[in-house]
């Protein structure tokens, strides 16, 4: 008999490939599990796994099982969302973003969540490749990304911009290229891109790539490459909304610069989806907001 339940749990169990570990995340016993998978290897008529003591890895039938679950709960997923398309207030929300957009749109998600009980928020801060991942598996509805993906499956789109701000030391004196030079790069994930762009356009005669620059460290986490950089050990260059929440923000200071170049947001969904209501009103409010705080006008160019 076709039993979903099992399904879930064996997806589980590849996710996390252990045992002990989906027991303790689906809040069952270990013996639990292995009778689940046992279960749907007897529905299937196929081994799934090929144990090797503690550890196991999938047969081909088992590949193959975990593609066909994801795809059913996503359908499921959507399905159960559609039901519930037309609501503003009500509803689950299933993002992901990378950490520079997270760090302020999901406590702003958490606050109409508060606001309106009958939303639920689901967040994942992720890499740009995680997040156009899990919205084709269907694990989120919608992603957020900095670079603008093509798969056939997915529909990307512009959204929002933020302006790239370079920020330094706050004791740090200088002003020209050289000065930069001199105190180093900070890196994070998209770091080079963006110091890059931004250099390029406000040192045209003198930049000549970013790999010229001395790197001072790297960390994966945007939100902490500004301790490094409060601690006097480089420069670096985020969107303003890294800078704007980050708790290091008296220790550092932001380099004006005469040419604004800004990152642009683009917003990924599963082709042929209808974004459901509650979304569309909960990104457009947190773009009016960016918008009135960055520009003091509602309408940013460039974006309808």
């Amino acid at each position: 008999m076709f039993n979903a339940l099992y399904f879930r749990t064996f997806i589980t169990l590849v996710e996390t490939g252990s045992f002990t570990l989906t027991a303790r995340r689906l809040e069952m016993t270990q013996p639990g599990v292995s009778q689940h998978v046992r279960k749907l290897e007897q529905y299937l008529d196929k081994p799934l796994l090929e144990r090797h003591g503690r550890r196991f890895t999938l047969t081909e039938a088992g590949r193959r099982a975990y593609d066909y679950a994801l795809k059913l709960f996503a359908e499921h997923e959507q399905f159960r969302h559609s039901l519930d398309a037309d609501s503003l207030y009500s509803g689950d929300c299933r993002l992901a973003s990378p950490g520079s957009v997270g760090v302020m749109l999901y406590p702003f998600l958490l606050g109409q969540q508060q606001m309106h009980p009958g939303l639920t928020v689901s967040y994942s801060f992720a890499f740009n490749h995680e997040i156009t991942q899990d919205v084709q598996a269907g694990r989120y509805d919608l992603g957020i990304v900095t670079d603008p993906v093509r798969h056939p499956d997915l529909e990307v789109e512009p959204w929002h911009r933020e302006p790239l701000c370079l920020v330094v030391p706050a004791d740090f004196a200088g002003s020209g290229l050289a000065d930069l030079m001199g105190i180093g790069f900070i890196n994070y994930s998209d770091g080079l891109n963006h110091a890059g762009a931004l250099l390029r356009s406000n040192f045209p005669e003198e930049f000549r790539s970013i790999s010229h620059f001395r790197r001072q460290g790297f960390t994966n986490e945007v939100g902490m490459v500004l301790d490094a950089v409060a601690r006097g050990l480089g420069f670096t260059v985020v969107s303003r909304l890294v800078l704007e929440t980050s708790p290091w923000q008296r220790q550092v200071k932001e380099l004006d610069l005469p040419v604004a170049v800004h990152e642009t947001l683009h917003l990924v969904r599963r082709r042929g989806m209808e974004i459901p209501r509650r979304y569309v009103r909960l990104l457009e409010d947190f773009r009016e907001q960016r918008r009135q705080a960055l520009f003091g006008y509602s309408e940013q160019p460039g974006f309808g």
